[in-house]
């Protein structure tokens, strides 16, 4: 799957990705660093990928409409995060990706869980 990793995700992110075989782009790696969530929202959708990000705003559907992404993908962390919580969420996205295609969904993983909001095709 082709991914957008938020500045927010980190190297280890982008390497455990890629070990898991998806195609993974990362906001720092194209200067993108400070880029406004609607520029990162329209990069994503001219490159045809995926968002990954720890921001709950690309949560808000009307704002970030899904049926013009490729995938929003929103990793919920505990108050206290650390390095293993993102890591955590990192792997169990990994696990629904080989299960389920993410399609032009949003999906909020959560411990333990994941909430899918399905993009409505009738709604323009």
């Amino acid at each position: 799957m082709k991914l957008k990793l938020d500045e927010n995700i980190g190297l280890r992110g982008a390497a455990l990705l890629r070990a898991a075989g998806h195609d993974v782009a990362t906001v720092a790696e194209q200067g993108l660093r400070g880029a406004t969530d609607e520029t990162l929202f329209e990069v994503c959708k001219n490159e045809k990928r995926a968002l990954v990000t720890l921001d709950h705003d690309f949560g808000h559907v009307l704002r970030f409409p899904l049926r013009s992404a490729h995938g929003i993908v929103v990793l919920e962390l505990p108050s206290r995060a650390t390095s293993n919580s993102l890591m955590d969420r990192l792997r169990e996205l990994i696990t629904m990706l080989e299960q389920y295609s993410l399609g032009n969904d949003l999906w909020i993983v959560e411990p333990g869980r994941v909430r899918i909001h399905a993009s409505d095709p009738d709604v323009d």
